[in-house]
């Protein structure tokens, strides 16, 4: 047969035989990368290396420096972990082992058998006794009969189901050593690169996600080429346990959760409140300054508004059941987004050309019923609180006011410290439009004009399939934290879609009546997502002008208690956040609270400061420094916590 062409990532196009593997190009192009290869990308999707390539193609080798080497390496990890636990506990019967973000995991039915701390030490060594044996990942085509056959023999209940589901002639399995699992892959080609392993978690798991399933044993773990890599990953983690915002939550008495009020619904305290009104106060300051009016709407609308949106078809099932009133026929919906409300205000009277753009922003509480397994502290929640806003203008208009959103969302990240961000543009799934609502030709232009408007900010963008909203296609912020974590914030849509289904319109300067074009944004995000990431992002450590408490009053003794009384009043007369320390204890253990509590500056008086009418100043983290007049200390600190403009 004819040879093939092959692309490189360079643009050189290289000739091979016919039916030539990712392995045999690797070591075409150095030894080196031939050694570090672990899989391969071909005209887009991830093979094995050593599965043949029978067409033109264009390719790239893939590392572990690549998302999908690591991708390709975790997922043999879970096949690995697979066989360990069949050697350890015979007739062991598994569901599904995908790679996730940082690892993998494995859902098993260990038939009851208790799995613990110390059984997954086990099966961690056995995973690496396993490893060293270098067996190498062998993939075949299987017809739907045999593989029924096998697992019917092995006695695997949950293959079947799987099996049962797939097309004859595109199943596919995977061996390693005495293991054989049900598969399309790619994995890397043997066990012997995997080096270094950990299994990390062990969570219970309903099957297919199902609740009216059974709970499957979920092991999680993660696996790395090298062991210098593993071990600066678990300082990572231990890193990570102690800026947790669900620990600093508590800690520092932002917010809390109470059962008996529902899961993933957030109480917040005083602290955490004046911290979310700290940011609110600082995103309604730039939206006045960028020309947004406020409004507010209802938690609640008429089942009827989400039909028209859209948003009862596509998250019906996400949302609180209907809430029916004692007129029959009646029903209302807690609101999973603010935008038919916004559609709403803007049909509140006739809008010309002249009118636009309208820009409208609401702090808005919004509901979504998200499975009790996958709440999380305040990233997962079932209420929460968008700084949204909705911009109605002409199609003109768009790529200005898309560039004037992005320097918003740029400021919000410079203000807060988060440097270290991609710009991700979320496009429809090719492969599925039926996902999505509205015409092609609009998707293609909203597409267009978002990376246009990205590319005249100079934004390094990153292109994603299948993460855009169902109305349009979105441009995501996804900012890294202090810990190298990545993590979505802020982000803005395109939508030519809601505007013809609540029929908007603005009479234009030739007196036609027009579609207005909707731009959807958040900033934040969500207040609750942004605050915990913002949490363990600086540690607890808030900037001075966000912080709940900015000062804490410290007497040596109750003997200056009405002095560090008069100081304290003496602030907050001024506007400074912060409390009075005026226990009966040792001056060093209110130093430890203050500490503990991270707040920014402690004012430690005593016999000296009373005698000189000053404060010896302490910050957070650095030790005692000096004495100085309140008046001093009073113009420092306004100079530090000046709010961002």
């Amino acid at each position: 047969m004819s040879d093939i062409r092959i692309t490189l990532p360079d643009g050189t196009v290289k000739t091979y035989p016919h039916g030539t593997n990712g392995a045999a190009i690797a070591s075409s192009i150095s030894e080196g990368l031939a050694r570090v290869a672990l899989a391969i990308e071909v005209n887009g999707d991830v093979w094995d290396l050593g599965r043949p390539i029978e067409h033109d193609a264009a390719v790239k080798i893939l590392t572990w420096n690549d998302a999908n080497g690591k991708m390709a390496f975790w997922h043999s990890s879970a096949h690995l972990l697979a066989e360990a636990l069949e050697a350890l506990y015979p007739g062991v019967k598994f569901g599904t082992g995908p790679a996730v973000a940082n690892g993998f995991y494995y859902d098993v039915d260990l038939g009851g058998i208790p799995f613990g701390e110390e059984q997954l030490a086990a099966v961690e060594s056995k995973m690496k006794e396993l490893a060293k044996s270098n067996s190498t990942f062998e993939r075949r085509d299987v017809p739907k009969a045999e593989a029924l056959e096998f697992f019917t023999k092995k006695g695997d209940p949950y293959k079947i189901e799987l099996i049962d589901g797939l097309q004859d002639g595109a199943i596919t399995f995977y061996q390693q050593g005495n293991f054989t699992d049900l598969c399309k892959g790619p994995h890397i080609p043997g066990t012997g690169l995997i080096k270094a392993v950990k299994l990390t978690n062990v969570a219970g798991a309903y099957w297919r996600n199902n609740e009216n399933n059974k709970m499957l044993t979920r092991i999680y773990g993660i696996t790395f080429p090298k062991q210098k890599e593993l071990d600066e990953y678990l300082h990572l983690l231990e890193e990570a346990k102690k800026r947790d915002h669900r620990k600093l939550g508590r800690e520092l008495e932002l917010f809390a959760f109470s059962e008996r009020v529902g899961m993933g619904l957030p109480l917040w305290l005083p602290k955490g409140t004046i911290l979310r009104e700290r940011l609110e106060q600082f995103m309604r300051r730039a939206q006045i300054k960028a020309g947004y009016d406020p409004v507010v709407t209802p938690h609640i609308g008429s089942k009827s508004l989400y039909v028209t949106s859209g948003h009862y078809e596509k998250y019906g099932k996400d949302s609180f059941q209907p809430i029916r009133t004692p007129d029959e026929g009646e029903e209302f919906l807690l609101k999973p987004m603010n935008c038919p409300h916004h559609c709403e205000i803007y049909k509140t009277k006739p809008r010309s050309y002249r009118d636009l753009p309208i820009r409208l922003a609401e702090f808005g509480t919004v509901y979504r019923y998200e499975q009790s397994g996958e709440l999380h502290g305040l990233t997962r929640v079932r209420g929460f609180t968008q700084d949204d806003a909705h911009i109605f203008c002409r199609p003109e208009q768009v790529k200005e006011e898309f560039v004037k959103v992005i320097d918003l969302v740029l400021h919000v990240f410079k203000s807060l410290g988060f440097e270290n961000y991609t710009a991700q543009v979320s496009l429809r799934d090719p492969a599925n439009k039926a996902k999505y609502i509205g015409q092609d030709h609009l998707w293609d232009q909203a597409e267009r004009q978002i990376q246009e408007a990205a590319d005249e900010r100079g934004l390094k963008t990153v292109a994603v399939q299948g993460e855009a909203a169902f109305y349009g296609p979105k441009l995501d912020f996804m900012v890294k934290d202090a810990l190298g974590r990545s993590w979505q914030l802020g982000t803005i849509q395109v939508d030519y879609n809601l505007p013809e289904r609540f029929e908007l319109e603005y009479v234009g300067s030739d007196n036609q009546k027009h579609r207005p074009v909707m731009l959807h944004r958040a900033p934040f995000g969500s207040l609750e997502r942004f605050i915990a990431v913002l949490i363990e992002h600086c540690a607890g450590n808030f900037p001075l002008w966000l912080a709940p408490d900015q000062i804490a009053v410290l007497p040596i003794s109750e003997r200056f208690n009405d002095y560090a009384k008069l100081v304290y009043e003496t602030l907050k007369g001024q506007d400074i956040r912060g409390l009075l320390d005026d226990r009966d204890e040792k001056i060093g253990r209110k130093i430890r609270d203050a500490e503990t509590k991270k707040i920014p500056y402690m004012l430690i008086v005593g016999e000296k400061e009373v005698a000189e009418q000053k404060v010896a100043i302490r910050q957070h983290g650095q030790g005692e420094q000096d004495s100085v007049l309140l008046s001093d200390f009073v113009d420092r600190f306004r100079l530090e916590c000046a709010a961002p403009n």
